[in-house]
This record gives C-alpha cells, sequence and structure tokens, in this order.
C-alpha cells in the first residue's frame, strides 16, 4: 500500500433507519489507490447503504467521507452529482441501465456527460463491452438481455471513465462462474492498473477473495475479516 494519503477516508461514520434502528457507527475506513477491498456481513446490516453513502447518495448520521482529499459533507447535490460523473463508478444491485439507450450508448454515458468527444467515447465503450463479453453488441437494447447481461453492461459502464473510486453492490450475484472470473478480473485491473480504490459488497466467497482486505460490516463498524 501506498505511504501517501488514502484515497478514500472514512472517519467515525453512524447512520440509523426508520424504526429507528442503528445500522452502524464509529464506522472508520481508509482505502489506498490500487487497493481493492470487500466488505461482506450478514443481510440487513447497511452494506448497500454503506455504499451510498460513500457515493454521495445518502447522508450518513454522523463523521465525515472524503475522496481524493473532498470532503463529501459540505458539498451541495450539484456538486456531488459532478464528483459522482468525474470520480466514481458505481455498479448498482439494479443496474439502472437505460432502456431506451443502446448498450453502447449506456457504457458511454459517462463519457459523454464529462468529456463529449462521440468518437473516442465511441470506441471506448465498445471497448469496454467486449472486455465484459459482450463486443458487437453495442447497438443493441436491455430488452434483449438476461440479467447476466445486464450486470455486465453495467460493469462496462461503472469502469469506462477509469474513476478513483469504484464501488460495486455484488458485482457478480448474477454471474455464471466462467463470466464472474472474468469480470473479477477486469475488476481488479482496473483499480490496481488505474490506481483506484475498490470496494465491494458481496456475499460471494470467491469474489471476496480477489481483493488485498476482507472486511465485515456489523454495528460497530468494520472489522479485518479472516479465513476467506
Amino acid at each position: 500500500m501506498s505511504e501517501s494519503a488514502p484515497l478514500l477516508s472514512v472517519k467515525a461514520l453512524g447512520k440509523s433507519v426508520p424504526g429507528p434502528r442503528r445500522l452502524f457507527e464509529h464506522l472508520d475506513l481508509e482505502v489506498a489507490g490500487g487497493e481493492l477491498v470487500a466488505i461482506i456481513g450478514e443481510s440487513g446490516v447497511g452494506k448497500s447503504t454503506l455504499l451510498n453513502i460513500l457515493a454521495g447518495l445518502d447522508d450518513a448520521d454522523e463523521g465525515s467521507v472524503a475522496i481524493d482529499g473532498v470532503e463529501l459533507g459540505p458539498l451541495d447535490e450539484t456538486a456531488r452529482t459532478r464528483l459522482r460523473r468525474e470520480r466514481i463508478g458505481f455498479v448498482f444491485q439494479a443496474f439502472h441501465i437505460l432502456p431506451y439507450l443502446t448498450l453502447q450508448q449506456n457504457v458511454a454515458l459517462p463519457l459523454a456527460l464529462i468529456a463529449p468527444d462521440a468518437g473516442a467515447a465511441k470506441a471506448r465503450a465498445e471497448a469496454m463491452l467486449d472486455a465484459v463479453g459482450l463486443g458487437g453488441r453495442g447497438d443493441g437494447y436491455a430488452r434483449d438481455l438476461s440479467g447476466g447481461e445486464l450486470q455486465r453492461v453495467a460493469i462496462a459502464r461503472a469502469l469506462v471513465h477509469r474513476p478513483a473510486l469504484i464501488l460495486a453492490d455484488e458485482p457478480t450475484g448474477n454471474l455464471d462462474p466462467e463470466t464472474a472470473a472474468r469480470v473479477l478480473a477486469l475488476f481488479a485491473d482496473a483499480v490496481r492498473g488505474n490506481g483506484a480504490a475498490g470496494i465491494m459488497v458481496t456475499h460471494s466467497a470467491a469474489t471476496a477473495a480477489i481483493a488485498d482486505r476482507v472486511l465485515t460490516l456489523g454495528r460497530d463498524g468494520l472489522v479485518e475479516h479472516r479465513g476467506v
């Protein structure tokens, strides 16, 4: 790990949900550029909520999140949106693929928002589709895809703009073992090759095994996991 400042820094994070129910508190986390971290834990402990907080899509009750030295808390929604576009790639469990765009247009969307060079965006999107095993299908639409194929499009879109922070919620949940291995290798390359910070939430031991660290989320925060 680098001795420089962490790319992601989380301090004393706490979050409750209506009920009221405390998800977690005193949560600290630092992730260096080039480091891939897996987060595991029982259902309902707040793993997806934590990812949403790290992406600035949800607010914690207390604590702070900083991405490459920029704290999310003081940012208004416009600034948060800009930060997400430029610095974050997120693979959602629900995919959020836009049905009225082609697969190539879906994948190229982050590039279109930050660097509107249509030719370069199309070429990069096609290369990413090829990397996830969907080469030659960029002109197709989401309605023709299986759940696993939609997940691969979502992964390609999250990585296409080479983000500084990559967040993934169950990135291999709908994939067969061979495709999952291919996607995980792509993830690892994107993190380590581009010096990004990567965080994956997963229930899969095989997925967690590729990470540099595996952490278990509980009410008292994150603790180092042993035995994966």
